[in-house]
């Protein structure tokens, strides 16, 4: 079995990247895909609950990326709050962690000489394919309520970002109850992503 990492914004952001193109796919909702499996995780392992469709700290315990520790210090926001919230510095840690870690390598460049970006790849892309894998039988596999929670909210994480990596067009569309299943077991920060999302694609549409 490949070992993959434990945390779910490690995985998601993997299962971002394209193997056969070399490259990460949905860069500019990354973040915000990132930030909503930090939230997910949370609320998965009980550090976490749902008040009044806002998050709530509850058991204590590890916060690897401080999402408790900035909610705790603030007055009570919405779920979809917490997903804008520093979307983008999310990206540059989870990166960093999953180099540091071994599991990608970063490659960091300018474009035109100006323009800092960073070309990530992984570096054995078995690990990419068990994660798959992973999310694939979530929606094919056994009933629901017994899937593996990680593996679950991985594949309605994948669909609530339109991750196609994992999800194409058509399987969205063949399992969408299985998704909406899987989705209500992984708590409110996948559905308060979608509608993120969403709302900025609404508004870049709305701006021409």
């Amino acid at each position: 079995m490949v070992p993959t990492p434990d945390s779910l914004p490690a995985r998601m952001f993997l299962l971002a990247y394209d193997p056969k193109k070399q490259r990460l796919t949905r860069r500019d909702k990354l973040g915000y895909l990132l930030r909503a499996a930090a939230l997910t995780e949370l609320y998965l392992d009980g550090r976490l609950v749902d008040d009044r469709r806002r998050p709530c700290p509850d058991t204590p315990g590890a916060d690897p990326y401080g999402v408790c520790a900035q909610i705790a210090a603030s007055r009570p926001r919405s779920w979809q709050h917490w997903v804008r919230k520093d979307h983008r510095a999310m990206v540059a840690t989870v990166r960093e962690e999953l180099r540091r870690d071994g599991w990608i390598r970063v490659e960091r460049r300018r474009v035109l000489g100006l323009f800092p970006v960073h070309r990530v790849t992984v570096r054995d892309p078995r690990v990419v394919k068990t994660l798959w894998g992973g999310a694939s039988a979530a929606l094919r596999g056994k009933p629901s309520a017994h899937v593996n929670s990680y593996d679950a909210a991985t594949a309605a994480l994948a669909a609530a970002a339109d991750l196609r990596t994992v999800l194409p067009r058509g399987d969205r569309r063949r399992y969408k109850r299985r998704i909406a299943e899987l989705t209500a077991r992984s708590g409110p920060a996948v559905k308060a992503m979608r509608k993120v999302i969403q709302a900025e694609e609404a508004a870049a549409a709305a701006a021409g």
